[in-house]
């Protein structure tokens, strides 16, 4: 499912950001498409196991839904901290959209 509301207190949320949870990656690209025509760009953000998702959903609308109208602008991967204590990493991916 996608949300627009973030658990990090230090990321700024903008009305082109979709957060990816778990949900069926179909119901998550229709939204997805909806929002990039509305506002000409998106960007994917996932964490931990949300992110074959993130990379699917932006596959989908590349590939199929916009027939190549639409481009992958950039692709960042990071890591983050889980704990206080750092012994364990959570991986995240920030996947830009943006339409031709």
């Amino acid at each position: 499912m996608i949300s627009t509301e973030e658990t990090k207190k230090d990321s700024v949320s903008k009305p082109n950001t979709y957060f990816v949870r778990d949900a069926p990656v179909m119901h998550a690209a229709l939204d997805v498409f909806s929002l990039i025509n509305k506002h000409g760009s998106g960007i994917l953000v996932a964490k931990g196991h949300a992110i074959p998702n993130a990379v699917a959903i932006a596959n989908i609308i590349v590939e199929k839904m916009l027939h190549n109208l639409c481009v992958i602008e950039y692709i960042t991967l990071d890591s983050e901290n889980a704990n206080s204590f750092g012994k364990k990493m959570l991986s995240t991916i920030e996947i830009s959209l943006i339409k031709k």
